[in-house]
């Protein structure tokens, strides 16, 4: 399959909004998780996250609009345009037909459904606002971008829990290769820090309870690991095959060239122990870019901060890798921010083109004790190093493996 071109990042995360403030956190290696404030989390197990508490100061959009949606689809249209003001690219000048949306998602839009659903059981049926309907559900923020922008292509919604927004680039890739569209805006963005989609995540059954540490509470890959940390944003790149943006002198960024996954098929909740179908799913997106596991440079770890989910993962690895597992870097950058849950592909993508830009690759922070020693750890700080080719690894419950390989120009 054809490689496809990256002209375009858009990025909202607790580490910065616009992709020259959220690197120059992310490099610096500072953490940015904190207790929960916007509401009285004190009684839930974990009341740690990652959030955005200057969404407003970004907005292009309506407070007619904002009162209509929730926040996960303004976190979603805030880096859309983000994305296609760096790609260069007047929307309006576009073929709508030819554009297409492909985003990832977990749980919803759950401060607007909680909001109304308590309307409802205090006000009645009259207390319920009539965009109830269309705010909450998963694809509401691909309806809120392509009604925004009057893209009328081809577009799909992802859930695939943590995966979600990796197979949505993984899906958009297949279809741009397939001539389809011209020009993809695809991602995720996730919005859990609300009640009750606190409540939920608090059910996974993987959070981090060290409340008293917020900043260091999330430990991927660490001994002494204890869970991890859920964080709200959205990271949305605008993808075009290879040709295009040479034809219109765009600047490629970077080029999406593999993409694999998989199933583990044995728990609803838990991976394999073993990695197995992950490491399918690496072989995957190596054999779709034509490449060895030798021309890999970098590794973005899923990190969940959860023995099995860590220890399969780095299984997965040694067993494509092999002895040269301890010389290629991996980190896991979002031990900064927090786990976007179905948003963390996506902005590990980012993290990942950024980090290839600049030659230098993003911490995982409070690894102090690697759990599974002898492999190259990219700890505390940003370590320069020139990346070619890289793998991202996301994963969701129930054993979704979704791996993708990003090249540079």
């Amino acid at each position: 399959m054809e490689k496809v071109a990256v002209t375009g990042l858009g990025i909202v995360a607790p580490s910065g909004i616009g992709r020259r403030q959220f690197w120059a956190n992310i490099k610096s290696g500072r953490s940015f998780i904190k207790k929960i404030t916007r509401f009285d989390a004190s009684k839930y197990p974990s009341h740690i996250a990652g959030q955005i508490d200057d969404l407003e100061k970004y907005s292009h959009v309506s407070e007619r609009l904002l009162k209509k949606i929730d926040a996960f689809s303004h976190m979603a249209l805030i880096a859309s345009e983000l994305a296609l003001q760096d790609a260069g690219i007047d929307i309006k000048k576009e073929n709508p037909n030819l554009v297409g949306i492909f985003l990832g998602n977990a749980i919803g839009g759950w401060l607007y459904a909680e909001t109304e659903l308590r309307d409802l059981y205090i006000e009645g049926r009259d207390g319920v606002s009539p965009y109830m309907a269309s705010a909450w559900f998963p694809a509401a923020p691909q309806g809120q971008v392509s009604i925004y922008y009057g893209i009328k292509g081809f577009s799909k919604t992802i859930v695939a829990d943590r995966a979600s927004s990796l197979g949505a680039i993984g899906y958009a890739r297949k279809t741009l290769n397939k001539g389809k569209l011209n020009m993809i805006l695809a991602g995720g963005m996730e919005a859990p820090v609300t009640p009750y989609a606190l409540l939920c995540c608090n059910t996974y059954g993987g959070l981090s309870t060290d409340n008293a540490h917020p900043e260091s509470a999330y430990r991927p890959f660490d001994k002494n690991r204890r869970g991890f940390v859920i964080a709200e944003g959205a990271g949305i790149v605008v993808m075009e095959p290879k040709e295009r943006p040479l034809e219109r002198g765009a600047n490629i960024l970077a080029y999406i060239c593999g993409y694999g996954t998989s199933c583990d098929g044995q728990n609803r909740i838990n991976p394999d122990p073993q990695g197995r179908q992950l490491a399918r799913a690496i072989k995957m997106a190596l054999t779709d870019a034509g490449i060895t596991a030798d021309e890999i440079d970098y590794i973005s770890l899923d990190g969940l901060a959860v023995d099995i989910w860590d220890n399969s993962e780095l299984k997965a690895i040694k067993n494509i890798f092999g002895k040269r597992v301890k010389d290629i870097p991996i980190s896991c950058p979002k031990s900064m921010f927090g786990n976007l849950l179905g948003a963390s592909g996506a902005v590990d993508l980012i993290i990942t083109i950024l980090a290839m830009e600049n030659d230098l690759v993003a911490p995982t922070i409070n690894l102090d004790t690697p759990a599974c020693p002898g492999l190259n750890y990219i700890i505390k700080e940003a370590k320069e190093h020139k990346i070619n080719k890289a793998l991202i690894i996301s994963r969701g419950r129930g054993g979704i493996n979704s791996v993708l390989v990003v090249e540079k120009v």
